[in-house]
């Protein structure tokens, strides 16, 4: 009984550190969607796209972490890129809903590279489940289970960068946590100091109808250890079909699956599965992490163009 409650215990910390770190990474197919960490990412291909994430994280467990999300993001006339979401997730009697709005400058340098910069505006609330006054492991008189049984809300910000470079090398990068950091007391912390850079490069073997894309990721977010990911991506068949392997730092290797699916000339819906093991001894308590990402893409105009 006392390794069970330990286990949910780290279970729960674990997610209130993420929380707190307003974690823009939460999701792992950032190398398919930027926006997922980056706010200048927003419609810089030029396409509408209305997403759909869900994650299962440690599944099995019991309490454990799921995170749901559903953003729109698109081009906004010839230089700006909008982006509405939202997001909500739960671990054991801890919930939190976290509301963004992207918004992005986007320009030509040359023929061959794109530059974008954008601003993020966020708004989340953490709030304990009720069912946490019949636990006896809880103390009422702490403030801080007070401030989350009424529901502990706050805004934050972020901003980013992102360019491409020909049709095949991304790069991007951005800063979180601008509020927080600035508003921090006691501490000698930046509002620079928190980042996340992304960095992808295609390679085309076109006798074969075949890509692959290596791609790292750097982040330092609140609260949380700092971690890089590297991962590989193939795509054949014209796109219909993408495979990939990812490995982070913190002690995790996932594999991907997806595929693109052609709704018309300018249409398309495109679907990811990844699954997730950890090299650490809780893996033995739980079955892995699964996550799911559903992508509806609209081409502004009848030109193709490669999804970001």
């Amino acid at each position: 009984m006392k390794s069970k409650f330990l286990l949910l215990l780290f279970c729960c910390l674990a997610t209130w550190q993420l929380a707190t770190a307003q974690d823009e990474a939460i999701f792992g197919h950032y190398n398919l969607t930027p926006v997922l960490i980056n706010p200048s990412a927003v419609g810089f291909d030029n396409s509408y796209q209305l997403q759909l994430n869900a994650r299962a994280q440690w599944s099995g467990f019991s309490d454990a972490p799921t995170t749901y999300a559903a953003q729109y993001n698109g081009p906004l006339g010839d230089n700006f890129g909008l982006g509405v979401g939202v997001l909500t997730e739960s671990a054991a009697q801890l919930q939190r809903l976290r509301a963004h709005l992207n918004y992005a400058f986007r320009f030509d340098i040359s023929d061959n590279i794109k530059l974008a910069a954008g601003f993020q505006a966020e708004y989340q609330q953490m709030t304990l489940d009720n069912s946490v006054m019949t636990n006896n492991f809880v103390d009422f008189n702490d403030q801080l289970v007070q401030d989350f049984m009424n529901g502990e809300g706050e805004f934050d910000a972020a901003l980013g960068f992102f360019s491409s470079f020909g049709e095949n090398t991304r790069v991007g990068l951005s800063f979180t946590n601008l509020v927080r950091s600035r508003i921090s007391q006691g501490t000698d912390e930046s509002i620079l100091e928190y980042y996340t850079f992304f960095a992808s490069h295609r390679m085309e073997v076109e006798d074969l109808d075949f890509s692959f894309e290596p791609s790292v990721m750097l982040r330092n977010v609140r609260d949380v250890p700092s971690q890089i990911d590297i991962n590989l991506m193939a795509r054949f068949m014209d796109n219909q079909l993408t495979t990939g392997l990812s490995y982070r730092s913190l002690g995790a290797l996932g594999i991907l699956l997806g595929t693109q699916l052609s709704m018309g000339e300018t249409s398309n819906i495109q679907i990811y599965y990844s699954y997730d093991v950890f090299f650490q001894q809780f893996q033995s308590y739980n079955n892995g992490s699964h996550e799911i990402s559903l992508i509806l893409g609209f081409e502004r105009d009848n030109k193709k163009r490669r999804r970001y």
